[in-house]
């Protein structure tokens, strides 16, 4: 757990099924879909599987006994080389908990998590009218323009 103003940051793990499930009902109201996020929840073995899971990751920050924002991630070990990618999945923070700088620490305790990890690389998206997390992001990265396809399985 690291300390970042009024705020802690907590790497959550397989026995943070509370935790983790307030972070999902963070992510459904802060980008405004509360169905995707709580309509059809993991139950607890699915959960512990995927925290448990040594290439997915999942912080949250917490206030006061509350989540008030969190990330969830992916490792991906490449081919090419050997090294692994960290991809931001999502991210999000309360309404009331913005511009205090929680995203930003959140993003830097991935960076030292990719480091001890032997990442090369975070990468994110950030859809074009999402001004603030663009805006986020522009700070913390370079930019590239990408399309992004999804493709049913069938």
């Amino acid at each position: 757990m690291s300390r970042q103003a009024s705020f802690t940051l907590r790497q959550l793990d397989a026995d943070d099924l509370a935790l983790f499930r307030k972070l999902l009902e963070v992510m459904g109201e802060a980008f405004g879909e509360p169905e995707t996020y709580g309509s059809a929840p993991p139950d607890d073995a699915y959960l512990r599987k995927l925290l448990g899971n040594e290439h997915f990751i999942a912080l949250a920050a917490i206030e006061k006994g509350e989540v008030i924002g969190g990330l969830a991630a992916y490792e991906l070990p490449k081919f090419e080389q050997a090294r692994s990618e960290i991809y931001i999945y999502d991210l999000a923070v309360a309404l009331p908990h913005r511009r205090k700088g929680v995203a930003t620490a959140l993003i830097e305790a991935l960076k030292g998590i990719g480091k001890a990890r032997g990442a090369w690389v975070i990468f994110v998206q950030a859809d074009p009218p999402d001004l603030p997390a663009v805006a986020l992001y522009s700070k913390l990265g370079r930019r590239e323009d990408v399309f992004h396809f999804d493709i049913d399985v069938g």
